[in-house]
């Protein structure tokens, strides 16, 4: 007998028929002699026709942050009596009971989260997530034709893929489930077929040098053009932008022939691209620079896979393969497990489909 946490997400449950469907998923592993807790993202009205609990009556507790609440713990004794009288708890995901006694939501992904929290505390087997796709692919299968779904994936590279902008689990769920433990599932509502596993490194026998290839549209380049080369400079630049909430993600300096001026060039949001050329004008003149260059159309690539760790040149055929197709790179930044290059968006299917070839992707692993 397992212990398994399913969480069905809005489209899982948008109507009376996929919510049968739903129950019937439940069903089966039940049937299987499985103990299950059911987390969903309801709609409204429906939380009553689900006997459910809401976050608050569990409890999920949580610290008092409005809108991004983080869960600090979760009371089982009440789910483990229905588990013992072989009922199926189910939750409204979402949202929880702060210090004070008040109702908090946890922010984007907070159903996910909750199912993930949910599986840590009661020391499930298993986190299923269901949802509109069938699993974690080696790149967007919308733009690369010949993607592979992944039987599993470890939580690093998930964590770096959610991050780089693939948008199948959202991060903070992610690192959860990593910090736990937690075997995550992904795998589609509306098919009746595995999905992808989301697992600890030591339970994939045989790694891929790179897991997969992710993109990001919602980056900006800013230049700051020609401003002193001296200790400083920099902070003085990123300190009113961060004193602004605008995170700064890929940075590159170009020192000047007369080593006397440096253009700094760097990615912001997209959504944070106008904010973020306002604070740096309205600093011009303390700054001394020359002028500012925005351009938002530009696009992340990363390659990602825990087996860079064990071997080379995976930078070195990221780059080739992008210049070999008449592709300039911006912007570099490298992790232990990713390599990102800033392109130009007119270039993001031709750059996606050739590393994804480049890399020996195109075939099933």
């Amino acid at each position: 007998m397992s212990r398994i946490v399913q969480k069905f997400g809005g489209t899982s449950v948008g109507d009376v028929e996929r919510i049968q469907n739903a129950a019937r998923r439940v069903k089966q592993e039940v049937d299987a002699g499985n103990e299950v807790a059911v987390v969903v993202s309801a709609m409204a009205g429906t939380t009553n026709q689900l006997r459910s609990w809401l976050g608050w009556q569990v409890p999920i507790r949580t610290d008092d942050v409005h809108g991004k609440a983080r869960i600090e713990a979760i009371q089982t004794s009440e789910v483990e009596g229905r588990f013992a009288e072989r009922q199926v708890p189910v939750f409204a995901g979402f949202q929880g009971l702060g210090p004070r006694g008040r109702i908090t939501t946890l922010g984007r992904g907070g159903s996910d989260t909750s199912a993930v929290a949910l599986a840590a505390a009661l020391k499930a087997d298993r986190c299923d997530i269901f949802t509109d796709v069938d699993g974690v692919y080696t790149a967007d299968p919308r733009i690369v034709a010949k993607a592979q779904k992944l039987s599993r994936i470890t939580y690093e590279e998930m964590l770096e893929m959610a991050s780089q902008g693939a948008r199948v689990l959202q991060t903070r769920s992610v690192e959860l489930a990593m910090n736990h433990r937690v075997r995550l599932q992904v795998l589609s509502s509306f098919a009746d077929m595995p999905g992808t596993l989301v697992v600890d490194e030591d339970e994939i026998v045989e790694q891929r040098v790179v897991s997969g290839i992710a993109y990001s549209r919602d980056e900006a380049k800013i230049t700051v053009q020609r401003v002193a080369d001296r200790p400083g400079v920099a902070a003085a630049i990123f300190g009113p932008l961060a004193d602004h909430a605008i995170n700064v993600d890929m940075i590159v300096q170009n020192i000047s022939a007369d080593g006397k001026t440096t253009d700094l060039t760097f990615t912001v949001a997209r959504a944070d691209l106008d904010r973020a050329v306002e604070v740096l004008q309205g600093r011009r003149e303390a700054l001394g620079f020359h002028g500012l260059k925005p351009d938002p159309d530009v696009v992340k690539v990363s390659v990602i896979g825990v087996g860079m760790r064990s071997h080379a040149g995976v930078a070195k055929l990221m780059f080739q393969t992008l210049a070999d197709k008449g592709i300039n790179i911006q912007v570099i930044s490298t992790s232990e497990i990713k390599v990102s290059v800033l392109i130009a968006a007119e270039y993001t299917e031709l750059a996606l489909r050739a590393l994804h070839t480049a890399y020996g992707l195109d075939a099933p692993g």
